[in-house]
């Protein structure tokens, strides 16, 4: 039996994000967790997250889950969601805190200039709603989801990544922004597929499936 660990650092849509998880693959053993030994054990990780940088990065260092988190991330199929994307980088404007430096690159506030829709109307920030996610190029993550398929996004801040070959996925608010990047065992993206309706559903399904 596959064993998920849904890291539990206080931040998260967990119970959603786990219930998401069980639909898609009911002989899983699910584990929404906060024990680093669990983590360590588990054969997939998802670290779920939303809510400010600072208080995410905050959480999980006092949990005790920061190394666990990377280790996850160097050797097992790993998902990250929303914070658990950002967090993968070197740096967040939001706070002005270091994140875990899997990746390179920073992450970004939406510049207040470019907030403008494609009608001449004001944009609001947070990015809230249904956006199309245009992929990169095909990946085991994306099978079965149409190229330009929507996804659910709740977030202010958006990943800048220093190397464009991580980029699995792309959307536009007012400006273009990486929606999921990918590299080795790990993809990551900005959206909540566990609120993204059947496209959600799949690539949660496709998470469980793949072996990286």
């Amino acid at each position: 039996m596959s064993t998920v660990a849904v890291v539990d650092y206080g931040m998260g849509n967990l119970r959603s994000v786990a219930k998401a998880i069980e639909h898609v693959a009911p002989h899983a053993k699910v584990l929404v967790t906060a024990d680093p030994a669990q983590v360590a054990a588990a054969d997939r990780v998802v670290v779920p997250g939303q809510g400010a940088m600072p208080d995410c990065m905050r959480e999980l260092n006092e949990h005790g889950l920061h190394d666990a988190v990377i280790a996850a991330a160097a050797t097992r199929p790993f998902l990250g969601i929303c914070i658990g994307l950002q967090m993968l980088f070197e740096h967040s404007e939001e706070g002005d805190v270091p994140g875990l430096a899997v990746f390179p690159g920073n992450v970004r506030k939406f510049p207040d200039e470019a907030m403008v829709g494609v009608d001449g109307s004001r944009l609001k920030v947070p990015h809230m709603g249904w956006n199309e996610v245009e992929q990169a190029e095909p990946h085991p993550m994306w099978h079965g989801i149409a190229n330009g398929s929507r996804f659910y996004f709740v977030h202010s801040y958006y990943v800048e990544p220093a190397q464009p070959d991580v980029i699995a996925g792309s959307t536009v608010y007012g400006i273009p922004f990486t929606s999921a990047v990918a590299r080795n065992n790990i993809f990551a993206v900005q959206f909540h597929p566990e609120k993204s309706a059947q496209s959600g559903l799949a690539l949660l399904g496709n998470f469980m499936s793949w072996n990286p």
